[in-house]
């Protein structure tokens, strides 16, 4: 698939089968960095293996831990006690996870280090993370555009922040406690709404203390400088971003039912499947059980006659990346599907409101772009066209599955960068029946 220049998605037979989630990337990019600040062996099962999560590993190992790959999906990190000084620029790659935690985590050590990417990590900003860290006392020098990579930080002698977001943000709110851990004094940090709360769950595994209190529809973290992190064992739930996609064929393919094991059910973490509900879905989760400190279960998805539903703004926190495979359900829903509040994608991989709604009007689907919404009126899909990506692979995924229920083949270019979130995509959806073919 690497070499492939194009991906084309045809309609089909009914999809059926069970097909296990990849590992979650978020817990994945944690377990990694978290392993890497603490002393001792981390053991990790079921780490997401993708080219975002191994750049971060081999971003840990310049800081000096060690890293071994064990077997499939098996890691080992041995940490020293933090991080030491590089002696390699930190190439995060497509990462943006991946660079925004690792610049907290380096912060809180008297060392410099350069951070670099991609294109596409280039475009996108990094002052809602450099900025409060730099409040914080960590020094940064941007070396080519302001509020872009690369840049060089230099970190140590931190001080706690009391820091208020206007905007949700897990990575902004991670960034800043892992720079908190070696910061003197508190870090305590207020969200508007709540966002994915893995950072808070992993470290407490490493045995770090985290102060949690509700605040209205968000809440207050508080955490004390001077904290010293335990290597742990940590067992990586599936990742729900990467089930939605072969959960959203099952539900608009004619006849199909899909089931994908082993899906984290965090409720921070659960916004698509709530809509999904909404919308008149037939989802239906058995085997919930825990694993790793989470809920997990395993998601079926029936074939549904779907009605368009106004998402609620609330909500955006827990699906802002789910928002472009809802985007190519709602495709298919009777009516009109209204989601607002989603400015955030603006500045992921590409500007996903953007390119969902150029590739979907080029489908033939009647969509309005807002500056922070899309609106997608649903119906016959006539599919039949070439989709750019801007090398996004959510754009990418979210364009096939819609090609495998429209009434002619959709093709997306550039879907090598599949690879960073979801390996094997195309195998496994080519197992469950799915006609989606290189050229």
């Amino acid at each position: 698939m690497a070499a492939a220049s194009s991906l084309t998605a045809r309609p089909g037979a009914a999809l059926t089968g069970s097909v296990p989630a990849p590992g979650d990337k978020s817990v994945s990019h944690r377990a990694l960095i978290l392993g890497g600040m603490a002393t001792g062996v981390t053991d990790i099962e079921g780490l997401l293996e993708g080219e975002d999560i191994l750049a971060t590993a081999r971003a840990v190992a310049a800081f000096g831990a060690g890293v071994e790959r064990v077997g499939p999906g098996r890691w080992q990190v041995t940490g020293h006690g933090g991080f030491r000084q590089p002696d390699t620029v930190i190439d995060c790659g497509n990462a943006g996870t991946g660079v925004r935690l690792l610049m907290g985590a380096a912060a809180g050590y008297p060392i410099p280090v350069t951070f670099d990417g991609d294109a596409s990590l280039r475009k996108r900003p990094m002052k809602r993370v450099t900025g409060p860290l730099g409040d914080m006392g960590a020094r940064f020098e941007w070396l080519g555009d302001e509020d872009r990579l690369p840049l060089r930080l230099t970190g140590g002698a931190l001080k706690g922040l009391t820091f208020t977001q206007t905007v949700a943000s897990a990575q902004v709110k991670s960034a800043l406690l892992l720079a908190g851990l070696n910061a003197s004094g508190h870090t305590e940090i207020t969200e508007p709404e709540r966002s994915r709360d893995h950072t808070e769950r992993m470290l407490r595994a490493f045995g770090a203390e985290v102060q949690v209190t509700e605040q209205g529809q968000g809440w207050r973290i508080r955490l004390a400088g001077g904290q010293p992190l335990t290597g742990a064992a940590v067992s990586v739930p599936g990742d729900p971003s990467s089930a939605a996609f072969p959960l959203a064929a099952g539900l608009i393919v004619p006849g199909s039912a899909v089931t994908v094991e082993n899906v984290m059910l965090n409720p921070l973490r659960t916004g698509l499947f709530d809509t999904w509900r909404e919308m008149g879905a037939d989802l239906e989760i058995t085997n919930r059980r825990e694993s790793g400190g989470e809920t997990v279960g395993d998601i079926t998805a029936r074939h549904s006659a779907l009605t368009g539903v106004v998402v609620p703004e609330a909500r955006a926190a827990s699906m802002i990346d789910e928002y472009p495979i809802l985007a190519a359900t709602a495709a298919f829903a009777s009516g009109q599907t209204v989601m607002r509040g989603i400015g955030e994608m603006r500045v992921k991989e590409s500007d996903r409101i953007a390119l969902m709604a150029r590739g979907l009007v080029a489908c033939g689907v009647a969509v309005e772009e807002e500056p922070e919404g899309l609106i997608v009126t649903g119906g016959p899909v006539p599919g039949g066209a070439t989709v750019d990506t801007a090398h996004d692979h959510r754009i990418a995924m979210s364009h096939l599955v819609l090609g495998l229920a429209a009434q002619h083949p959709v093709t997306v270019c550039d879907p090598e960068m599949i690879a960073t979130s979801f390996p094997g995509f195309v195998a496994l959806m080519q197992g469950l029946g799915a006609d989606i073919e290189a050229g």
